[in-house]
């Protein structure tokens, strides 16, 4: 899969309205190929020495090696969020025909 390598972003948004907003400029940007949101999700997390609860849409952002800097830095600027959450992870297998989609979709 090394012609085409796929990163799998995980994120949070506070509401949907924010999550739609931010995954259209990443996409229209070309630094993300999809995201898919899953609204009403319940995150528990310590944050300032505190244990913490929140509704939250988590996202599936997929885009390339070459253009997470990019995303990260685009997300971090757009994100409402102090500590916004983005991680991403290597996708070591997937149909081939998709991560090139991904790959072209994010300009690669």
């Amino acid at each position: 899969m090394s012609e085409a390598e796929v990163l799998l972003a995980l994120a949070t948004f506070p509401e949907m309205e924010t999550a739609k907003r931010i995954a259209d400029i990443l996409v229209r940007e070309r630094l993300a190929a999809c995201v898919n949101l899953f609204p009403a999700v319940e995150s528990v997390y310590c944050w300032k020495e505190e244990v913490a609860t929140s509704a939250e849409v988590a996202a599936w952002i997929k885009t390339t090696p070459g253009c997470y800097g990019a995303l990260e830095a685009r997300y971090r600027a757009l994100h409402p969020y102090e500590v916004p959450a983005l991680v991403a992870i290597s996708v070591k297998a997937g149909l081939l025909e998709y991560c090139k989609w991904v790959a072209k979709s994010c300009g690669n």
